[in-house]
């Protein structure tokens, strides 16, 4: 369990910062990132573990295992739609980012109990199981490689993509809270056809705002890591206010519930 010693020798939880930015840039939410994780890897008295929630325009990204045919459209066809595509240096193969899609990434040091990238991969998709169970969707982790993401039967709700830098993570997760499944038409996503992709909406008929999927997520996050969430607003982060925020904090400040090659998602 992370965890820091108090006066009298009393061990509370390691905070953890979360902040829903609303939708935001590919390449900003990527600089922001980068930005945390230097300041916890220069051991910045101030930098905190810390759990970035937002969503982006639309964005095609091509992780490091990405074969060119992943990407099945032309140019003309991504203009026409509006779809961005940026290359980046997580695990995985080709996937999609855009509105309603909410978009977790954890920038969280590993050291020293934690260490263990299947670990952290599992324990990822413990929280986007736990996190669909308050919205009614019962899911799975996926357990073979090819399969590293979160599952609805043979349909695919979340994917996964992570980097690693002497410990220190960035990227994260994707759940499709209300994304339009079309769009991911344009590739083979994480190697698999657009079709295999579902969503909380696709499923259960009801939109939710990602705001509040993204508060039960902070907050599941927490209990899974063991940490002690603390909610803190965009600008505290350096971080651009995403057209879409909402002023609602994530979650609540309060106590938490009780080196291999990454996966791909």
């Amino acid at each position: 369990m992370a965890e820091e010693i108090a006066g009298a020798g009393r061990r509370v939880a390691t905070p953890i910062r979360a902040a829903y930015l609303g939708r935001v840039g590919y390449e900003a939410g990527v600089e922001l990132q980068h930005r945390v994780r230097q300041s916890i890897l220069d051991a910045d008295s101030a930098a905190l573990d810390t759990l970035l929630l937002l969503e982006h325009p639309p964005t095609y990204t091509v992780g490091r295992n990405c074969d060119r045919g992943d990407v099945l459209a032309a140019p003309d066809w991504l203009e026409q739609r509006g779809i961005a595509v940026a290359e980046c240096d997580r695990g995985g193969r080709a996937t999609y980012h855009g509105p309603g899609q909410l978009v977790g990434y954890p920038v969280i040091d590993l050291r020293p109990d934690r260490r263990n990238v299947r670990a952290y991969v599992r324990d990822l998709q413990e929280v986007l199981v736990r996190t669909l169970a308050a919205f009614d969707v019962r899911a799975v982790g996926g357990e073979e490689r090819e399969r590293i993401g979160v599952w609805v039967g043979h349909r695919k709700i979340a994917s996964i993509g992570i980097h690693l830098r002497r410990w220190v993570t960035t990227h994260g997760f994707a759940l499709n809270v209300s994304t339009a499944l079309d769009d991911f038409a344009g590739i083979l996503s994480c190697g698999f056809e657009a079709g295999v992709m579902t969503s909380i909406e696709d499923l259960t008929g009801r939109r939710h705002d990602l705001a509040e999927v993204g508060a039960r997520c902070a907050e599941v996050f927490a209990e899974v890591f063991e940490r002690r969430l603390v909610t803190v607003e965009p600008q505290s982060l350096g971080a651009p206010l995403g057209a879409a925020a909402s002023r609602r904090a994530v979650g609540s400040e309060g106590p938490a519930a009780a080196s291999e090659r990454p996966p791909e998602s």
